[in-house]
């Protein structure tokens, strides 16, 4: 494009090429970052970083917590002042944790579901080993944290440490790259899956509000009519979307945490695809005959033509629904989840006002508040590990499960070790746990309790990095010594 002058010589206007070229290598750079297993982990870490700016920088801290508390919601008003705001108590902050994590939680749910019915949870003989050593990670911190609280105003916060976030953790593992057997990434993987589905689960039994039993047989209703209509072999995306907002809104007034809705729905999307291959292959022959019956008519735009257009875009249709709806949500949400309502969760729970520096101490006791912050860290860094470890242990010499493959149990603390890292759920349970922000006793553990989840995090994903490379490197050691030395 150029822009010409009377007398004057034609000038660029706007370097279009050079633009396109730009825009592609930034397209380009981009699609390989987050094609990158640690690449979600490094978002998260730096969304941590710019919370805890926000919160804490004089000029920004205001307007941080001000936008959180902004109230948000439809206001449907009559003019003799009758009306209603839905949802109702909604803030920018509920909006995240109530709304945004659904869509995480339904996300999640999709995946444990994959793998239950053909991934890593599929066979008992698959399943036992890291399902026995993901409980053994939930209880031991519990335990821990409920040692060190007991009794005290800081009690409810026991489900904090219980879970691994599966981001940091397998990032972590693909930086450490072929130091750790590839059986231990996998078993990670499939306890940090397991993890997930209990802690879901303490999420649903132990941080729900007053129930209202009406409206929660209501949301079972309508699910074991979803479940009904699926057992019949619906498999349409509209029939299970809009039950979605149904259950989400009875879940949200019932007393039940709005979330599980998006867990529940996950386990009702049906995996098995609409069309089956045979049918698939008829229907290709069919348009590709009608592709080359339709060449015979021009038009100015050359191919495709109008009939032809239609024909692809059934093709097209048909093609998707090859798929199993599951895996077709699962794939366009991902992105999504991972790249954009992690990260906004991040920015929204991750500020913490440090109005005093004993917030750093997760070794301070009071006997009426407990230690919050002790409970968590000793959780994360020692629970987690060990629980895992001494599960994993047991399940062996018992013969109910067998060690993963080319793994000694020094390189098994090691990976146990990194599951304590525990980011995204343990911050939800935080909020959870001491979500009553108008007594400033539960707002100062809540802060105190995403601070020592930070700390612990951190301080359980270096010392099991440490802890990978010194056994890698004694095992490196050890084969040395077993070769024969040559004259």
């Amino acid at each position: 494009m150029y822009l010409c002058m009377k007398d004057a010589t034609p000038m660029p206007l706007i370097p279009i090429y050079s633009w396109n070229k730009t825009l592609i290598r930034f397209g380009n750079r981009s699609k390989r970052f987050s094609n990158q297993p640690w690449a979600q982990g490094v978002i998260l870490l730096t969304c941590v970083i710019i919370a805890m700016l926000l919160a804490n920088l004089p000029w920004t801290r205001d307007f941080y917590f001000n936008l959180l508390e902004t109230d948000l919601g439809i206001s449907v008003q009559s003019p003799d002042g009758t009306g209603f705001i839905f949802p109702a108590g909604m803030t920018v902050e509920k909006f995240i944790n109530d709304i945004l994590m659904v869509v995480f939680f339904f996300t999640v749910g999709l995946e444990i579901k994959r793998e239950i019915v053909c991934g890593e949870l599929s066979t008992p003989k698959k399943a036992i080993m890291p399902v026995i050593a993901a409980l053994g990670g939930v209880l031991a911190p519990a335990l821990i944290y409920a040692l060190v609280n007991h009794g005290t105003a800081a009690s409810s916060g026991w489900g904090i440490p219980t879970a691994t976030d599966i981001a940091f953790a397998v990032g972590i593992l693909s930086v450490l790259g072929d130091k750790v057997p590839v059986s231990l990434k996998v078993f990670l993987t499939a306890l940090a899956i397991a993890d997930d589905l209990m802690a879901i689960l303490v999420v649903a039994l132990f941080y729900g509000g007053k129930i209202n039993f009406l409206l929660l047989g209501i949301a079972l209703a309508l699910v074991l009519f979803i479940i009904l209509m699926n057992k019949m072999g619906e498999k349409r995306p509209w029939f299970y979307m809009i039950p979605a907002i149904a259950v989400w809104i009875l879940f949200y007034y019932s007393g039940i945490h709005a979330t599980m809705s998006g867990v529940v729905m996950a386990f009702l999307i049906p995996m098995t695809p609409r069309y089956s291959k045979k049918y698939y292959y008829r229907k290709r022959k069919i348009y590709r005959t009608r592709l080359s019956e339709y060449d015979s008519i021009h038009e100015n735009g050359g191919f495709p033509n109008g009939p032809q257009r239609h024909v692809l875009r059934q093709l097209s249709k048909t093609s998707k629904d090859c798929i199993g709806l599951s895996y077709r949500l699962e794939h366009g949400l991902a992105p999504w989840v991972n790249f954009l309502i992690m990260p906004v969760f991040a920015l929204a729970n991750a500020g913490v006002r440090i109005s005093d520096p004993s917030y750093f101490n997760v070794f301070s006791f009071s006997p009426d508040l407990g230690s919050v912050s002790m409970g968590i860290f000793l959780g994360l860094l020692l629970g987690k590990p060990l629980g895992i470890t001494l599960a994993s242990f047991i399940a062996v010499k018992t013969k109910i499960a067998t060690m993963p493959d080319s793994a000694t149990w020094k390189m098994l603390f090691a990976v146990a070790c990194l599951g304590g890292i525990g980011f995204t759920m343990s911050i939800f349970v935080d909020t959870l746990s001491f979500g009553d922000q108008s007594e400033s006793v539960m707002l100062m553990l809540r802060d105190m309790g995403k601070v020592a989840v930070l700390l612990g995090s951190l301080c359980a994903g270096i010392l099991g990095s440490v802890l990978v490379l010194l056994a890698h490197g004694k095992k490196g050691e050890g084969k040395a010594a077993e070769k024969p030395v040559t004259q």
